[in-house]
């Protein structure tokens, strides 16, 4: 959660995310004030939690539909 190329914010937002999808209480309240702390506004909070929904949602049916990766979507590994 050091410097790096990624903003504050964004970093707790990715925190809260992944806090979210493994269901830990604990870090999604501790990081969602951290981020107030670094300026998540309500709005934000609202906006970021409906993203969060849809990819949960989404990610759920693609994988029940067993849809495959599309070529043009693959990210291939780097050297």
């Amino acid at each position: 959660m050091g410097p790096g190329t990624l903003d504050p914010l964004t970093k707790e937002l990715v925190y809260i995310a992944v806090s979210i999808a493994n269901g830990c209480p604990y870090c999604i309240h501790s990081h969602t004030a951290a981020a107030r702390a670094k300026g998540l506004t309500d709005a934000q909070h609202g906006e970021f939690l409906a993203v969060v929904g849809m990819a949960h949602q989404t990610n759920a049916l693609v994988n029940g539909m067993q849809i495959p990766v599309d070529p043009a979507f693959r990210v291939e590994e780097g050297p």
